[in-house]
């Protein structure tokens, strides 16, 4: 068996959690004051992942900033990120606009800005 510590980011309270772990599966969570942290402290350990915040060009020039609609696996963060960095958004574009479908897995990249 092996344990884990991490401390939660789910919340402002960052509750120090303990997970014991046999053959990546959880066998039990410790420390968490909500059940939000015992989800998140579970799916770190096993599977993390995180939403991915960047920028793409647009046809006139400028930087959009763009957001994953989900989380991604972190071991796909690198690929997620060679994928944004080679689109070009047309503009108009509106906050919500999917700019990048299915990106990784069923995640996609949408715009969190306009452009006129």
């Amino acid at each position: 068996m092996k344990t884990v510590a991490l401390t939660c980011i789910e919340c402002p309270v960052g509750c120090r959690i303990e997970v014991d772990l046999e053959e990546n599966k959880v066998l039990a969570v410790r420390g968490n004051s909500c059940l939000r942290g015992k989800m998140y402290a579970e799916n770190e350990v096993v599977c993390p992942k995180r939403v991915v915040t960047s920028t793409v060009k647009t046809t006139d020039g400028r930087m959009l900033p763009v957001k994953t609609d989900k989380p991604v696996p972190k071991t796909e963060i690198f690929a997620v990120m060679q994928k944004i960095n080679s689109a070009t958004a047309t503009t108009p574009v509106k906050i919500g606009d999917v700019i990048i479908k299915a990106v990784c897995e069923d995640a996609n990249v949408v715009a969190t800005g306009n452009a006129e």
